[in-house]
């Protein structure tokens, strides 16, 4: 299958994308130092390969457990704001492990839990950071931002490993954590600078547990999201035995130093950025979605036979370099296919939800992975992972994401209703309920049944907590359909929440009406708080 692209670099002529680029960048690649640091702190002060390989799993635990309530937050404040708090938040650890390596106070526990909230401060970070993305670039600029994302990080994982293994020799562990934090300074600095062209859409009176609930209500209803949470959490789950292995087997079975482990870091970053250079542009434009991914897997799993067999550092370092293509090939496809996916009303959360998946499957792979190591040792847990990757592959077919390339999320205009009040309601009073009448042909009702079972996915993904379509049985080509919300403010919120292909959907299920007008249309409001008996 032909795909058509934009270049690799056309999001880099969109000024406030590259600016922010720019900065990211730059901390990534004292992320990237810092983590070489962090690594080898951890390999002077224990023998263990579980302790070791844990150090993923920690940086990992903190998506899984407030990732999405930071989503709920980037779509309910400001998410500038957000990302300010959160990277002053990010080099305030950072500058505490360097105190504390300056104080000598440094033990597997401190260093784990300075990963930790490391991980807090990124875990809060990543929604807001990725649903900016979308609102700083066009529709068509998309798949660069998500491959120059992918890029920025994988040069990142090439600079960064080399300046840690430059500076680690000459200054120290605490001087590459001090660096680190200056570093987040100067990424508050370019957020800050940043000025946005459309504000902030705002969800007038939800709160948080509102925003919450819906995120888990949308996911239960969006069929596409789930999909696309499944093959996350696959990839995810199996590529997580590169950061859980691959610093064991370079530091316990190869022996490496700390200059020699952080050329095997940069490796791993050479391929990521020749994967999103030169292989994935190319392999986007003739082939789809769904079988670049299985193309990446499948050089998953040659990599982890590599892993398992070579013990000659100068070819291990070439290994790790084929580990950086396949893990940059699939993450940027899973990437694009879920801002498709996602409308932009309930993006924070959204992504929130597929970086909680990925990182949690991340964590959960990385202690699979680290408890084989001690008991069957690298090797037979490297084997073990490529045949349960290529096993996996198989779910390809029915979970394919290439259904994303055809969706049409973006708003939709807001059209007035039929109906015609004679008061408009206020914010909170409900719950309200809008019932629409059919005329359906009987020769045509199987097909309006079809198609009624996707508006009801619609209608309850986007709020609705009550959806019922009843067949009259006086005159069975009569249907009446009731949508329940509870509030006048909700009901509000579900027409602004309307996607171009949400419309699409509804306008054809409508059409197979027959009759001159439109559907009857009656919206009524619930008076059952006012029967209540006075006590």
């Amino acid at each position: 299958m032909t795909m058509t692209t934009a270049s690799t670099w056309s999001a880099l002529k969109n000024p406030a994308f590259r600016k922010l680029w720019a900065a990211s960048l730059v901390s990534g690649t004292c992320v990237a130092a810092h983590d070489t640091a962090a690594t080898w702190v951890m390999n002077t002060l224990t023998a263990s390969p579980f302790l070791i390989s844990a150090m993923s799993t920690v940086a990992s635990l903190p998506f899984l457990f407030f990732t999405l309530p930071a989503g709920a937050l980037a779509d309910i404040v400001d998410r500038k704001k957000l990302l300010l708090l959160m990277n002053l938040w990010l080099a305030i650890a950072a500058a505490a492990l360097a105190v504390l390596s300056w104080l000598h106070l440094l033990s597997t526990q401190v260093v784990l839990v300075a990963v930790f909230l490391i991980g807090v401060g990124f875990a809060f970070e990543s929604p807001a950071w990725t649903s900016i993305i979308p609102e700083i670039v066009s529709t068509s600029e998309l798949p660069s931002a998500a491959t120059l994302g992918g890029l920025q990080l994988s040069i990142s994982g090439i600079l960064g490993p080399a300046l840690g293994r430059f500076l680690l020799p000459f200054i120290g562990a605490s001087s590459v954590f001090a660096v680190n934090a200056a570093c987040f300074l100067a990424v508050i600095f370019a957020i800050f600078l940043w000025k946005r062209t459309v504000p902030q859409s705002r969800r007038g009176l939800e709160s948080f547990f509102d925003s919450f609930v819906r995120a888990i209500r949308y996911v239960r209803y969006a069929p596409g999201i789930q999909i696309v949470l499944a093959r996350n959490a696959l990839f995810a789950l199996f590529i997580s035995a590169i950061p859980a292995l691959m610093p064991v087997i370079g530091l316990k079975v190869l022996h490496l130093n700390a200059s020699q482990l952080g050329l095997l870091f940069t490796s791993q970053g050479v391929g990521s950025v020749a994967g999103a250079v030169v292989i994935v542009p190319w392999l986007r434009a003739r082939y789809s979605s769904n079988l670049l991914i299985v193309i990446a897997n499948f050089l998953v799993a040659i990599v982890y036979v590599l892993m398992a067999l070579v013990r000659e550092p100068e070819i291990f370092y070439v290994v790790a370099a084929l580990a950086g293509v396949g893990w940059t090939l699939s993450a940027a496809e899973l990437w694009v296919a879920a801002q498709r996916a996602m409308p932009s009303w309930v993006s924070g959360r959204m992504n929130a939800t597929v970086i909680m998946v990925s990182q949690g499957a991340l964590a959960i792979g990385g202690v699979i992975w680290g408890s084989a190591v001690t008991t069957a040792g690298p090797a037979y847990s490297l084997l073990a992972a490529a045949a349960l990757l290529l096993v996996s592959l198989v779910l390809a077919g029915p979970l394919s994401i290439d259904f994303t390339g055809g969706l049409n999320l973006s708003p939709a205009p807001v059209t007035s209703s039929s109906y015609k009040l004679l008061y408009t309601p206020k914010p909170n009073d409900g719950p309200v309920s809008i019932c629409v009448e059919f005329n359906i042909d009987r020769v045509r009702a199987p097909e309006f049944l079809k198609l009624m079972r996707d508006v009801r996915l619609i209608h309850l993904r986007n709020g609705a907590y009550r959806w019922q379509l009843s067949k009259d049985l006086t005159v069975p080509s009569t249907y009446r359909l009731e949508i329940t919300v509870p509030s006048w403010n909700e009901h509000l919120s579900q027409l602004a929440r309307m996607t171009k292909f949400d419309k699409d959907l509804l306008e054809r299920a409508w059409s197979l009406h027959v009759g001159e007008n439109l559907p009857a249309e009656r919206i009524y409001l619930s008076m059952n708080k006012d029967l209540r008996l006075p006590r």
